[in-house]
This record gives structure tokens, sequence and C-alpha cells, in this order.
């Protein structure tokens, strides 16, 4: 790996420089890669970190975060650990395609987010929240809530993606994409210190039986729907029919797979984490959870929630948002260089990888007041406008920015303004729970709550 970095600039302002133990590292990345990180990462602009004599570097400043992913978008790609830890499983769709590929797979599907198209979904989110509530009223044991949250967005992605397809087997995809996930802390250490594939590790093979169902699974659905003909103006459909345009070509249909499980994988993890990270934050700040209690009584005067009401619940908006910022589904941005360019006073040359460590920079103790307090205010307008736009990147940032932000946030505020009027939610244990990445930010141990159901007021 190539990595040039003008030695003689290195006094930049806010440049801080860490050295670490290479054994140390690898055990830190097996066990918990977030404890990998620099600690200089939560106060330095830019932190310079050499393991091995190997070089990396972390941007953790609004305005460098911009020039590089925005800026310098072109001078950079996913990188070579990205594509081995999510390779395996997406192939060369959205979230993994580069240059022309990429940019005619995400114009195939852009209609499919555009604000009115958006719109029509609510019912759908609405009423998979709706199915939640009910399954928890029944409920007589602790409910594993990031379980509960991956199962209500999976419903809501193949009723609104897939118009509802009854043939993936909602238990048997969570698990294989948890068997897919488990490991890539291994994926990631190898990456890292350039160890050959071939080398052995936990849950390997498990990993590689989930990414043989997944592909298998939606690979069927797939060959059904092109076998059919017919049209529901959905995901599905516009994969099908999309075509490049500067060669004509339309999707294979391991591309429409690819892409498929992107937005099942991502679109449902990601949305279903943030959920379960604002429900615990919400049971520990009980006034707040009143807070958004009252608003939502006070749009919907005390009835069911409407697809109207959800623009209308701006609070219940910023707890999402706030719990987001401390608890961001996607907590690392990685990129490689791929045409030299300077950014902050250095000279970066091909093969320098950058890390924006958004799990940090939402931390950050230069850009947030008591970053740690959990506080919905940062996210209300006044207090919005104040701040650089790149300090909050929880759907990533530049051109690469997550198709489905809007998706994602207007199906939380729906199912929190269903589940919150009709049940309390109290945590079994009174220790905080640990976030662990595994490409998302999971909590490393389920997060378990017993659901008592609320009386009418």
């Amino acid at each position: 790996m190539n990595i040039a970095i003008d030695q003689a600039e290195l006094e930049t302002e806010g440049l801080a420089r860490t050295q670490q133990s290479p054994l140390r590292l690898f055990a830190a990345i097996l066990r918990n890669p977030l404890t990998a990180l620099p600690p200089e990462i939560f106060r330095e602009r830019l932190v310079l970190s050499s393991v091995a004599g190997r070089q990396s570097l972390y941007v953790c400043d609004p305005p460098l975060i911009q020039e590089a992913l925005v800026k310098n978008a072109a001078c950079l790609d996913k990188g070579e650990i990205a594509r081995k830890v999510l390779g395996p499983a997406l192939g060369d769709g959205l979230l993994t395609a580069e240059g022309a590929h990429w940019r005619w797979q995400r114009q195939s599907v852009a209609t499919g987010f555009q604000h009115e198209k958006l719109l029509g979904f609510l019912p759908a989110m609405i009423g998979a929240a709706e199915a939640t509530s009910a399954r928890w009223r029944r409920a007589s044991k602790p409910l594993d809530i990031g379980h509960e949250m991956m199962r209500t967005t999976f419903e809501i992605i193949v009723e609104t993606m897939l118009s509802g397809h009854a043939g993936l087997d909602v238990g048997k995809v969570e698990r294989a994409i948890s068997d897919y996930l488990e490991p890539t802390s291994f994926v990631f250490a190898y990456s890292v210190f350039g160890l050959p594939n071939w080398i052995p590790y936990p849950g390997r093979a498990r990993a590689r039986t989930a990414i043989t169902y997944l592909r298998e699974s939606i690979g069927d659905l797939v060959a059904a729907r092109r076998a059919a003909g017919t049209r529901h103006g959905d995901l599905l459909d516009m994969l099908l029919e999309a075509s490049d345009p500067e060669t004509g070509r339309a999707m294979q249909d391991s591309e429409i797979v690819d892409n498929l499980l992107t937005f099942i994988t991502a679109g449902h993890e990601t949305t279903a984490l943030g959920l379960a990270w604002t429900l615990h934050l919400l049971s520990v700040n009980r006034e707040i959870e009143q807070q958004v209690r009252d608003e939502i009584a006070a749009v919907t005067q005390g009835g069911p929630l409407a697809p109207a009401h959800v623009a209308q619940l701006s609070f219940t908006k910023a707890v999402f948002q706030e719990a987001m910022r401390l608890y961001p589904p996607a907590p690392v941005i990685t990129r490689q260089v791929v045409k030299p360019f300077r950014l902050g006073g250095l000279s970066l040359g091909e093969g320098t990888v950058l890390y924006v460590p958004i799990q940090a920079v939402h931390r950050h103790e230069r850009l947030w007041d008591e970053p740690e307090r959990f506080d919905p205010r940062r996210f209300l307008p006044e207090a919005a406008r104040t701040r650089h736009r790149y300090a909050y990147l929880p759907f990533g940032a530049g051109p690469r920015i997550c198709i489905g932000s809007a998706f994602a946030t207007m199906e939380a505020v729906a199912i929190l303004a269903v589940l919150l009027p009709a049940l309390t939610l109290s945590p079994i244990s009174n220790a905080a729970p640990e976030p662990s990445l595994k490409i998302t930010l999971r909590p490393r141990r389920p997060m378990l709550m017993l659901a008592e159901q609320r009386k009418a007021a």
C-alpha cells in the first residue's frame, strides 16, 4: 500500500500523531473495532495513525470532511477494506460499486425515494408499527428490542420495496444477516494488517452459508418476477427496467440481487438500530420520553396516528436524530485515495486510507456542548442552523450519502409515534448497553426490555 504524506507539513494545527502496538490493535479490533480507534479523534481535527509502518488518517473536522468527501470525492473510492468486508454479500451494488457503474445504479432507483413516493409508504410504516405494538402488548417475557426493531423495519422494507413479497422468511433473513456480520471484525483486522484471505477465523463457514442463503433467496425472487412479467411499481421493477445510459445494457439478475440485498440489509438494519438505541435512551430519560408523548398527543389529538401527522412531529424527529448522534448506526466511513490531493496542509498520496470516524465526530469536544449528554434540542431548527453541515453525518456525506435517509427518518418517526403512546419500555438491566461495531453499531449483548401497556389518558 503506497501511503505518501508530506512529512514536512505534519505540524498543521489540530493534527495529532499516534503510534499503536500491532498486537494490541489486532486484539482490540477482534474484540470490538470501536475500542481500536485512537482516543485523539474525540478532540483533534486530524489524527495520523501509524501501525507497523502503515499509516492512515482520521478526519474529524467538519470543513475538512467536506473537503475530502465532497470537493475531492473523485479522488477517493471505497477502498480494499470495504470491498473485502461488504463485497461477498453485496457484490457490486449501490453501496460497493464505483464510478460510472455506481452512478447509473443510483440514478436507476432515485425516483423511488422522491418525497411524494415516500409519503405513499407511510400507511405501510404505520401498519407495521401497529402490528409490533399489538405483539408487544401480548408479550409476557422481556423483549430483545434490537431484534424487534429489525423485524418491524424488515416488514416495512418488504412491503414498500418488494410489494409485500411473502417468499422471504423474516426470521431466516435476520439470522443470516447476523451470521454474516458476526465475524466481520476478523475480515477487517486481516485487511488492516494485510493478512491473506486463506487464514481461517471463527464464524467463516457460517458467514459463507449465510451469504449463499441470502443471495439464493433474493435470486429466486428476482427470477420469479422476471418470469411473471407483472409490474408492481416497486424497487424490484425499477431495477428490472434499469438501463445504463452509456451502454444501454440492462442489469443482470446477479446485479439486481446485489442491489436488493443492499437495500434489505442496509435499509432495515441501520434504521432498526437507530430505533433500538432511541428506545434505550428514552427509557433512561423519562422526562424527554414524556415530551415526545405530549407532542404526539397534541398532533393526533389523542387519536390513532395518521400519515399526515408524521411531518408535524418535529420533537419526535429531533429525538431520533439525537439518538443517531450518540449511536450512529454506521459509525465509520472508510475511503482510499486513488488520485493524490491535498487536505488540511497534508499531501495525500495514492493508497492513503482515510477514516471519517462518525462516532467520534458526533461526540467531538470541539463541536458539541456536553457531547455525552442526550439532548434532542440540538436538532430543533434554531440550534441546527448554527451547526456545520458536516458535524452530523448519520447517513454519510458527499455524493454517496445514503439514498434512503429521508425514508429512514420518516419510518423511525412513524414507528415511535405508534409505539410510545401505547407502551412503556423498561430495561431489565441498569448497566448501560455497550455498542459494538459489526459494520453497523449493534449492542454487544441483547437489549432486553419489558413492555407495559399504558392506560388510556
